[in-house]
């Protein structure tokens, strides 16, 4: 028999990804923007365009197949996970010195 997981903890781990994977690619890409002269600003762009990226297949099927609610939970895991690392990892990356 096929078993669901809820919704709530696929938009969990989903966000907990999302989370994990672009906030410490964020603090890593700070630590080396600030050995190699990078414009924090760059690079803030450049990780905002990586979150679009990295939520791009589930915007797609939200999009074309307005019926995936499957798509849409995870769309919705995946944009709170990207929101919160975009937000907190700035702050991680200047209290260890890279902003």
């Amino acid at each position: 028999m096929w078993q669901v997981l809820p919704d709530e903890y696929v938009r969990a781990q989903l966000a907990v990804g999302a989370l994990v994977a672009l906030g410490v690619a964020r603090v890593v890409a700070a630590g080396i923007g600030a050995q190699r002269g990078w414009r924090i600003a760059a690079v803030t762009r450049w990780f905002i365009g990586a979150a679009v990226v990295f939520c791009l297949p589930q915007i797609i099927e939200v999009i074309f197949l307005g019926n995936s609610h499957t798509a849409f939970v995870e769309l919705q895991g995946k944009i709170i996970g990207c929101a919160v690392a975009l937000f907190c990892a700035p702050i991680v990356s200047h209290r260890l010195g890279y902003e």
